[in-house]
């Protein structure tokens, strides 16, 4: 039973992520999500009485495929990698998740999420070498590049990515 209601919960916030994705935060709702996740409204509400638990599921459970990209950065270019994928490979989702990651300035349930992807950016920058300064520019500039990577229609230069990311954190893109 444990076991089939995790499936569930799984589901939902899989079927959140797909809305978000087609239509943005603002098509949430319990009967939209239980519309694509072939499950009752009642039953959406059961797992997540509040829209902002849904969301708040949602949003943990893509942020941290991100972060786990993130942990496994050794240099700037892993960075750089790292947006390159998600902005190239993963794009509806990244639209997604960063629609839900917004959406924390006016829904205070959702900071504590956006709160820890802050948190893996800046702590993987320290790891590189950065002091508290630059993990919070490169977290900053990482955001950022991804923004407008979101606005535009043409992918964003691997190269000139690391190039920004390292000079950020005032090295050279090959570590010297």
């Amino acid at each position: 039973r444990l076991a089939r209601g995790e499936r569930r919960r799984t589901q939902l916030i899989e079927a959140t992520l797909t809305v978000v994705e087609r239509e943005g935060v603002g098509g949430v709702s319990h009967r939209a999500v239980a519309a694509v996740a072939g499950v009752s409204p009642s039953a959406a509400l059961h797992h997540y009485p509040t829209l902002d638990d849904l969301m708040v599921a949602a949003l943990i459970s893509a942020n941290q495929s991100s972060i786990d990209a993130v942990d496994v950065v050794e240099d700037i270019a892993g960075f750089a990698d790292v947006l390159a994928e998600q902005i190239v490979e993963q794009r509806t989702r990244f639209v997604a998740v960063y629609e839900l990651y917004l959406l924390a300035a006016r829904r205070r349930a959702l900071r504590p999420e956006a709160y820890r992807w802050i948190a893996s950016v800046e702590d993987a920058a320290r790891r590189l070498g950065a002091d508290e300064t630059e993990a919070r520019a490169l977290c900053a500039t990482l955001d950022g590049l991804g923004l407008q990577a979101l606005l535009s229609d043409s992918v964003p230069d691997r190269a000139e990515t690391a190039a920004v990311l390292a000079r950020t954190l005032s090295q050279r893109v090959d570590g010297g």
